[in-house]
């Protein structure tokens, strides 16, 4: 007797992978979107994807970018790839943040 299995793509990705949102900096740009990770083991944490040395680009998803000096409004995107060599740091993202916010130092 054979098993079948009903489910798409989509329920695939959505048992094996989770996304987190990022603030990142480059030198000009803050940089806010949805980075895709495994759901736990290997690549489920940002720092492993960073550190791949096979990826030279961090894709992320719903992505907002603000120049750091402030000079034009956000721009949003679907998707984004930025070079990991133009990172200077990424960091979880607070609730409802967004690339043109100003993030405060912790007290």
């Amino acid at each position: 007797m054979a098993l079948q299995r009903n489910a798409t793509a989509t329920d695939d990705a959505e048992v094996d992978h989770r996304s987190e949102r990022v603030v990142l900096e480059t030198a000009r740009h803050r940089i806010t979107g949805l980075v895709t990770l495994a759901r736990d083991g290997y690549r489920s944490r940002v720092s492993d994807v960073l550190n791949a040395s096979e990826r030279n680009f961090l894709p992320l998803t719903a992505a907002s970018v603000a120049p750091l000096d402030g000079s034009t409004p956000a721009s949003t995107y679907e998707f984004l790839a930025v070079h990991r060599d133009h990172i200077v740091f990424v960091a979880p993202a607070g609730p409802g943040e967004a690339a043109g916010a100003q993030i405060d130092p912790p007290a």
